[in-house]
């Protein structure tokens, strides 16, 4: 889990058409308020807020890094977006990665039209952000926050860094070949019943085993919101281990 003289900040990119500021205050749920330099939540704890002026390369972004479809009436806004809301709040938690996800759905809820991370490149459409946080569980949250990347040889996630977690990589053979979920892999770590460490194993009761062994984040992703400060857990399976000895 996180330490807590960890600093993580997540960044949310929220599209929308507002033709002035007052038309997205005006907006807001009942119990947000919003200035010039800070949303500020029902429990009174603020998240940054920043506008930014349209650009030629963000739609398109958008529209590759969702994880799910949008509804076309969302896309359509995000083509035509005139403001991008961008917010920055603390990470490193779940209550936290929770928190986000509410602040983010105050402004679809004013008029987003989805919403795209910083910190693992993922977009999602306004109202499966909507659902994401009526939810709220550990699922819900890192199904919005956690990307899976596909490398030449191995499989990784980006984003565990929001809810105070390693990042994990395996070798897309033990996916792919040996049928080991990955995704099981993360709802388990997000859940945090056990906390998983260097040298834990974690086994699948119908299949293979592996070894957690820690690791440093890339190097490439330092100074960036995709960087995990808390580096990464690589699954070796153990028969692997084993022919090695």
């Amino acid at each position: 889990m996180a330490e807590s003289n960890t600093s993580v900040e997540v960044v949310l990119r929220i599209p929308g058409t507002w033709s002035h500021p007052r038309e997205l205050v005006e907006a807001l749920p009942a119990d947000y308020r919003l200035t010039p330099e800070a949303l500020t939540m029902p429990d009174g704890s603020q998240v940054k807020f920043d506008a930014m002026p349209p650009d030629d390369q963000f739609a398109e972004v958008f529209r590759s890094s969702c994880r799910q479809p949008p509804m076309e009436e969302e896309l359509a806004k995000v083509d035509g977006y005139t403001v991008n809301v961008c917010l920055r709040g603390a990470g490193g938690s779940l209550e936290s990665a929770r928190a986000m996800l509410k602040a983010g759905a105050a402004i679809v809820r004013a008029g987003g039209a989805g919403v795209f991370i910083d910190n693992c490149a993922l977009a999602h459409g306004g109202e499966l952000w909507l659902e994401m946080t009526e939810d709220g569980s550990s699922d819900a949250v890192s199904f919005a926050f956690v990307s899976i990347i596909r490398g030449q040889s191995d499989v990784w996630t980006m984003g565990m860094h929001v809810l105070g977690l390693r990042d994990v990589v395996m070798q897309r053979a033990d996916i792919e070949e040996g049928g080991f979920d990955i995704v099981e892999v993360i709802c388990y770590l997000a859940r945090g019943d056990k906390p998983v460490a260097d040298g834990h194993v974690i086994a699948d009761l119908s299949g293979p085993c592996f070894q957690a062994f820690a690791a440093h984040s890339p190097t490439e992703t330092a100074g960036s919101p995709m960087h995990n400060p808390f580096g990464r857990l690589k699954l070796v399976s153990i028969k692997e281990i084993a022919g090695r000895n």
